[in-house]
């Protein structure tokens, strides 16, 4: 059985890192974990981590705190997002190989709306160039945009108006 867990040893998740194959910079995240350790999201099946995602407080004009947004990206948020400027930003999300196909994602989305809703904040971004993370969004009804100069989607949910 596969369960979804915020947080986890970090010990634990370093070496699920290293297994995985995602290649993204650990220390970078291990400095968010550190600062909050609910931005972590895991997967475990039979006590083993299988996948994660990192999410973190964001705005239209910066990724995060001295990180801004280029023109294009701000553009297309301003357009999904209207006059809001805060949000979450589903930062990176990632199931190891073996275990996708098998609805994993699907839950998961539906996990993390639910609870970053529960933690206040109505709203999340997603950049997205995976077929199935974009048929999710999709399904579940996100806005869309396309931004060329990254080649990649960007999905907007409003947690406070029901979607699907």
């Amino acid at each position: 059985m596969m369960r979804i867990e915020v947080c986890c040893d970090l010990r634990e998740f370093k070496g699920y890192y290293k297994r995985s194959g995602y290649g993204e910079d650990l220390e970078h995240l291990i400095n968010v974990v550190i600062k909050d350790p609910s931005q972590l999201i895991v997967w475990k099946k039979d006590g083993e981590i299988v996948g994660h995602a990192v999410w973190l407080e964001s705005s239209t004009e910066e990724h995060r705190q001295g990180d801004p947004r280029d023109k294009e990206d701000r553009e297309a948020l301003e357009k999904l997002l209207g006059s809001k400027k805060d949000f979450v930003e589903l930062h990176e999300i990632w199931l190891m190989e073996k275990h996708r196909g098998k609805g994993y994602g699907k839950r998961f989305f539906t996990f993390f709306e639910q609870y970053i809703k529960s933690r206040g904040y109505n709203s999340i971004v997603y950049y997205a160039d995976h077929p199935a993370a974009i048929a999710i969004c999709r399904l579940k009804g996100y806005r869309e945009d396309f931004l060329k100069s990254i080649g990649e989607y960007v999905f907007y949910c409003p947690l406070m108006k029901s979607h699907a």
